[in-house]
């Protein structure tokens, strides 16, 4: 075989090992995200303790009583947003950028 010919073979290899890195990689993330859903159901993902269902201003959301921390939805912080977002909601995030700032 020509040194042509080897390269050519060589850089065909590397970008199937490249694409299947690529591949494993996407798995191990799916596989991740997986278990992490099955482990942590019903459970904070910050301190483990057993979180309990809330409603504020009629959106549902988590609440744990270990750490405190509430976790909303993908859609909740829209839905309070939309119905009260001249008061609390502003004011969080204009109170959040000031301490940025500082």
């Amino acid at each position: 075989m020509d040194a042509w010919e080897e390269r050519k073979k060589a850089l065909e290899n590397k970008y199937f090992h490249d694409l299947e890195q690529e591949l494993i990689e996407r798995i191990r993330l799916k596989t991740h995200e997986k278990l992490v859903r099955q482990y942590c159901r019903n459970r904070c993902p910050k301190c483990a303790d057993p979180i309990e269902p809330i409603e504020f201003r009629g959106v549902p959301m988590d609440r744990c009583g270990g750490c405190g921390g509430v976790w909303l939805g993908p859609n909740d912080l829209r839905l309070l947003a939309e119905k009260d977002h001249r008061t609390w909601f502003d004011r969080w995030f204009k109170e959040k950028a000031i301490e940025i700032k500082e």
